[in-house]
């Protein structure tokens, strides 16, 4: 461990990658003087009363007095919503909620999860980008047999790193992830700057309905909605439409956001204002980046500190927008609305300055590393097979240890989502070195006939790992793989 001076005083910063346990590297604290929003919460200067009502996730129970554990219990089951006028809308759920309870818990808990499944069909739960042991990622036939109706499963295991996650089934996940089966799971650090703005967690998801408030078929459009990928007609926020958060004004706020959709990519535009992104899929970027209109893929997770401004009694409406992911998918696609910013209270003076985030991510060492070539396929067939290096689940091997970089190429019409289990990886750019800011990730767009490397590094956990598209209805067509991680 090495030491950096911040403000005065030290904090440690790691020298290589993900450790086995403990966030991946060093995390700073911000300067003191660096005009972000700390300093702002004195009385009467806080957001509105009940500022996150009406978009707040309830947190599963901890059932555990043990502050460094944390247990709760998740049932899978059908429940049922109101969406739209023309009647109920069956959805499956975690615990009846849509999304799922909240998990939260800090760097080095224990999490235990008592799991039942209520439905119809065998499910299992996957911990998406949470460094888990392999007999805990939720992957039948590798991992875990499938859980089956009337089943339980027990999940325990520590979180080792602090950033924004979510769960999730995968068995039939296009069709399971699509009804409804889906939750927020945060994991804090004490030692991350605390002082960011006042944070709100927001599952982004779409879901298709009819009027009368039955769901799209899953087979909806054929091989053509497979290759699209099926959109869901109403944009959830929260399991919401068009909820509202209130905001003070000039008081910034932290906006942790998932894309849990199984094929929407989110672009989200609130005019007038930029957004700094903080964080990502593996925690804090090694320094803020302002971006105008963030784009996350399927997967994907956003940190953003956003600071609303404008006149009292204000309703600043934060939008989709259509990002073009090939064949035509953003051509004479309107904005849509996602959620209100509804500003309330006195205007405080925004931070003259975004937050000064300073985190060590050291670049993994890429000489003598193995190289992984991966192509993305399609066949020409019906129904469509989608493939990794024109197959269907093909096996790839490492070795505990081993560091390998990966070059993913995109041989279709379509931009891909790649998501890694259980491993973060650094992207590279074509220089071979990483790209800036450094982030730690676990999904990573790959763009329409592009190419995107990355290093990564295998820890202690051997077993079966799969790596897949993002886009769900692209991976149930074949396009998913495994990696055989065995000890040296």
């Amino acid at each position: 461990m090495g030491l950096l001076v911040v403000g005065g005083g030290l904090a440690a910063c790691s020298e290589a990658g993900p450790p086995a346990q403990g966030q991946p590297d060093g995390q700073t604290q911000p300067e003191p003087d660096a005009g972000g929003p700390g300093g702002m919460g004195g009385q009467g200067q806080g957001q509105p009363e009940g500022w996150d009502d009406g978009i707040r996730l309830p947190l599963a129970e901890d059932l555990n007095p043990d502050p460094n554990i944390v247990e709760v219990a998740i049932a899978a089951q059908p429940a049922m919503v109101s969406l739209v006028p023309g009647g109920p809308t069956p959805v499956w759920t975690y615990n009846g909620q849509l999304p799922g309870p909240q998990i939260r818990a800090r760097v080095g808990d224990r999490v235990i999860v008592h799991f039942t499944n209520q439905l119809p069909v065998e499910t299992t739960v996957h911990w998406h980008g949470i460094r888990v042991p392999a007999a805990m990622d939720g992957m039948p036939g590798h991992s875990q047999a499938p859980v089956p109706p009337g089943g339980a499963f027990d999940y325990d295991f520590v979180v080792p790193d602090a950033s924004t996650f979510w769960y999730h089934p995968h068995i039939d996940s296009a069709r399971q992830v699509g009804d409804g089966l889906y939750a927020p799971f945060v994991v804090e650090d004490p030692a991350e700057p605390q002082d960011l703005g006042d944070e709100v967690v927001m599952v982004l998801s779409d879901l298709g309905v009819a009027d009368d408030g039955s769901l799209q078929p899953e087979d909806s459009g054929g091989d053509l909605g497979t290759l699209f990928g099926r959109e869901g007609n109403l944009l959830l926020v929260n399991g919401k439409i068009r909820p509202t958060l209130k905001a003070r004004p000039g008081r910034p706020q932290r906006w942790r956001i998932i894309n849990a959709a199984k094929a929407r990519y989110f672009q989200i535009d609130l005019p007038g204002h930029t957004f700094v992104r903080i964080g990502g899929d593996g925690g804090l970027l090694s320094s803020p980046v302002q971006v105008k209109n963030p784009v996350l893929a399927p997967g994907e997770r956003a940190d953003l500190v956003v600071v609303p401004t404008g006149n009292e009694g204000d309703d600043l409406v934060a939008r989709w927008m259509a990002y073009d992911r090939g064949f035509g998918t953003a051509f004479n696609r309107p904005p849509a609305d996602l959620f209100v910013v509804h500003l309330e209270g006195s205007p405080v003076a925004p931070p003259a300055s975004p937050p000064s985030i300073h985190r060590t991510i050291q670049p993994i060492p890429t000489e003598g590393a193995t190289t992984v070539d991966i192509d993305l396929t399609m066949q020409n067939s019906s129904p469509l097979e989608l493939g990794i290096n024109g197959m269907v689940m093909p096996t790839f091997y490492a070795q505990v240890g081993e560091t390998q970089v990966w070059t993913v190429t995109n041989r279709i019409e379509w931009d891909h989502p790649f998501h890694v289990h259980g491993f973060f990886f650094q992207v590279l750019g074509d220089d071979g070195r990483p790209l800036e800011p450094m982030e730690w990730k676990d999904t990573v767009n790959v763009p329409v006939n592009g190419t995107v490397h990355f290093v990564i590094r295998y820890d202690d956990r051997p077993g079966m790992w799969m790596f897949h598209c993002h886009i769900l209805e692209h991976a149930e067509a074949g396009m998913m793989g495994m990696l055989s991680l065995r000890e040296p």
